[in-house]
């Protein structure tokens, strides 16, 4: 079975994916050291992101139905850079996401990333 965040993205459905989220969720970014708190940071980040990433795509879901963890092994573009990354999310008593972690490799699409959120990040 797809997790609904899944679900989701791939239908294009950003706000089905932030209601998703828990009030108090915890982002943990693949570049920044420091994590975002409360669903209206996660949700800025995650409208970003879906105008940085190109040819996104999950291809691979581990977990179980009704766990709580999840990890989403999804494939995408910047420019000409490939990556691969999961996104590890762990769901509350509520069923909303309450810890949100982002991992990226290989190291260059890290760097375009970092690159592509921090000019669109600065300017909204």
């Amino acid at each position: 079975m797809t997790h609904p965040f899944r679900a989701a993205i791939e239908a294009g459905d950003i706000e089905a994916a932030v209601g998703l989220l828990a009030d108090d969720v915890v982002f943990h970014s693949p570049v920044a050291f420091k994590p975002y708190a409360g669903r209206a940071a996660v949700a800025t980040i995650l409208r970003t992101v879906l105008t940085v990433f190109e040819d996104f795509r999950y291809v691979r879901e581990i977990g179980a139905d009704g766990a709580a963890d999840h990890a989403l092994v999804f494939e995408a573009r910047i420019g000409d850079k490939q990556l691969t990354g999961c996104d590890f999310i762990h769901v509350d008593a509520d069923g909303r996401i309450d810890d949100f972690m982002v991992m990226v490799r290989p190291l260059r699409g890290v760097q375009a990333l970092a690159e592509a959120m921090g000019s669109r990040l600065a300017t909204s």
